[in-house]
């Protein structure tokens, strides 16, 4: 039976406000402080990705849960505008949509968010029908979402045995501990994880120094490792061969949501059957134009465009 979607999106969805850039810091005592700019948008680090997928062309399903409100109808029209099938997309009845402001400061940003729905977010919210009849699942956000992070072993060896790929963004940890019982387990089962650089070094743990050992000690436990790495541009260690791609050249309005376009852009590029360093290419284009615009969707790039920026770059690099 041929699958119903390319890919499935497990994780967080939610209203971002994003208001910056900064330029004194954050004043406390009733202060009132002006910025340039402040947009309401899409956010939540499964959301992004989901909608950065689709309009790569990919059909996309989003599964997950916000709260029975007005930022939850939010959420769920910003997704469908998008091309993102929500029908799994629950409804809380008694807990809030989760909410998030950004704020920005150069290349830079603080995060704040009401977790709402998030705690509450479980396996039982996954359809099996999902599971069985999609090319790939992306899970999101690990840390957040404790109860789906606990699920989520046997979630995605569910759809592997119906034959799907799998990727994992863990996101950041805000308890600062980055060892929850568990994770090698659902890393056993990832068959892409997609930390950015950061990330990667609190998830590799002590001793490892430089992030070419951090991605290799990763990939050791199973997964293909792909690192994001802002100016640095990206690598990916396969557990024997180390990738490295160089980053493309812009101008972010702010870099909200970048590493999701990113995710996105190696995820399609990776289901089109194309090589790593090729997949470490269109993927660091995906997350460089997302920033052309402020929040984490309204600049993700099409296919198109994502090639014409490789080419540009290859061009002048050459």
């Amino acid at each position: 039976m041929p699958h119903s979607f390319d890919l499935l999106v497990i994780g967080d969805a939610n209203p971002d406000v994003v208001l910056g850039p900064l330029r004194a810091p954050l004043a406390f005592g009733q202060r009132e402080q002006l910025v340039d700019t402040g947009v309401l948008t899409l956010g939540g680090s499964g959301a992004i990705m989901a909608c950065g997928a689709a309009r790569l062309g990919l059909s996309v399903a989003f599964a997950g849960r916000v709260g029975d409100d007005d930022a939850g109808h939010f959420v769920r029209g910003a997704l469908a505008a998008r091309g993102v099938n929500t029908d799994a997309l629950a409804s809380d009845p008694e807990l809030a949509t989760p909410l998030t402001a950004v704020l920005t400061e150069g290349d830079d940003r603080a995060i704040l968010t009401a977790p709402g729905t998030l705690g509450a977010t479980c396996g039982d919210d996954i359809p099996d029908a999902l599971l069985a009849n999609c090319r790939h699942v992306h899970a999101a956000s690990y840390f957040l979402m404790p109860e789906l992070a606990h699920a989520l072993p046997g979630l995605l060896r569910t759809a592997r045995g119906h034959g799907a790929t799998t990727s994992l963004d863990t996101n950041d940890d805000p308890s600062g501990e980055w060892r929850p019982a568990g994770l090698s387990e659902v890393l056993a089962v990832t068959g892409i994880l997609l930390p950015n650089a950061r990330e990667a070094r609190a998830l590799a743990g002590p001793p490892a120094g430089s992030l070419d050992e951090a991605a290799a000690r990763l990939a050791a436990q199973g997964p293909l490792v792909v690192v994001k790495d802002g100016a640095e541009g990206a690598l990916a260690h396969d557990g024997s061969v180390l990738s490295r791609t160089r980053a493309i050249p812009v101008r972010p309005k702010d870099t909200v949501g970048a590493g999701d376009s990113f995710d996105a852009g190696f995820v399609a590029a990776f289901l089109a059957g194309l090589p790593t360093a090729r997949a470490l290419e269109l993927a660091a284009a995906c997350g460089a134009l997302s920033t052309r615009a402020h929040g984490g969707t309204a600049a993700q790039p099409t296919w198109d465009e994502a090639v014409a920026a490789v080419t540009d770059n290859g061009e002048n690099h050459s």
